[in-house]
């Protein structure tokens, strides 16, 4: 296990340099003269040739890419361009409400989704599993915006039960008061295709010959459905969990834009709307290897689940 581990860190590391590369790559020659952005419409030669300057753009590409790995390891890529604030900071302070959303959205979605697709699976083909099928179909059919009005109307205006918008300083404030309805958001949202999905997953696995075997030696549907199949079906379950878990931080920004959630979603539109780059370098490098180490997660999660897997 720790020499896997080792491996799988050291090839880590030509990865992360072909993404690196490719960042840097798309930020100098693709994303144009940073100099002009910061510049404004109305400014002289001399006033452009100074912030470049101050930029290190004027310096040789083999320059600017060493100062750029510098910032990497050193985790400082200086300040923001509109704020003028530390994009450290701006990371650090952004990642807490994020979480405070992402955190109890993943485990409620993945725990409910687990549950109803296994909950199907067991009354497959009768008429409560094509209504459930129906209804996922419609929910995905309709927009996350829709969602928002939606529930912002009923829930905020009329019923009045939880603020349309708002951010404290208190943790259990903003996990019961202000992140409750943008969860229940997410989840209305997130639950239907997830459902449809990992209903896919257990009904693969249903099929198989094991799942005969264990009918055949008089194990209860109950024990066959939660405990072999569920086993099994775990390992692509994972790999989907996984797979989208980096994205989720940024994937949410419109709820984080809807509900004024001062989180790394809001802070990446942000970043785009003014031309923010190094705050948007930072979040696109940080992003790249949360998915590299998420995918060493998922493999060591394998391992747990069914020690039958063998990481080499």
């Amino acid at each position: 296990m720790g020499g896997y581990i080792v491996r799988r860190l050291w090839q880590m590391i030509p990865t992360m340099l072909g993404v690196v590369l490719l960042v840097f790559v798309l930020f100098n020659w693709v994303g144009g003269d940073p100099a002009y952005v910061l510049a404004g419409k109305i400014s002289s030669h001399e006033q452009i040739e100074n912030i470049r300057r101050q930029l290190g753009i004027d310096q040789p590409y083999y320059v600017q890419l060493g100062i750029f790995l510098k910032q990497i390891v050193t985790a400082n890529f200086g300040s923001s361009w509109s704020t003028n604030e530390k994009v450290s900071h701006i990371l650090l302070t952004r990642l807490g409400p994020s979480l405070t959303v992402l955190v109890p959205l993943l485990i409620l979605g993945t725990l409910i989704s687990i549950g109803l697709a296994l909950a199907v699976a067991y009354v497959r083909g009768s008429l409560t599993d094509r209504m459930v099928m129906i209804v996922c179909t419609v929910g995905l059919s309709i927009s996350i915006l829709v969602y928002i009005i939606v529930f912002q109307y009923v829930f905020a205006y009329k019923l009045g039960w939880f603020p349309v918008q708002g951010w404290g300083d208190s943790f259990w404030q903003n996990l019961v008061v202000y992140a409750s309805l943008p969860i229940l958001i997410a989840l209305a949202v997130s639950i239907a295709p997830d459902l449809r999905l990992y209903r896919t997953f257990v009904l693969d696995e249903i099929n198989q010959d094991y799942v005969r075997t264990a009918r055949a030696k008089g194990v209860s549907e109950n024990r066959v459905i939660w405990v072999h199949v569920l086993r099994n079906a775990s390992i692509p379950i994972i790999t989907y969990l996984m797979s989208g878990l980096p994205g989720l931080l940024l994937g949410s920004f419109l709820i984080e834009r809807f509900f004024s959630i001062p989180g790394i979603g809001r802070e990446v539109i942000l970043a785009v709307e003014r031309s923010d780059f190094p705050v948007i370098k930072a979040i696109t490098v940080y992003v790249a290897f949360a998915t590299i180490f998420t995918n060493l997660l998922a493999d060591l999660t394998y391992k747990a689940v069914d020690p039958r897997v063998q990481l080499k």
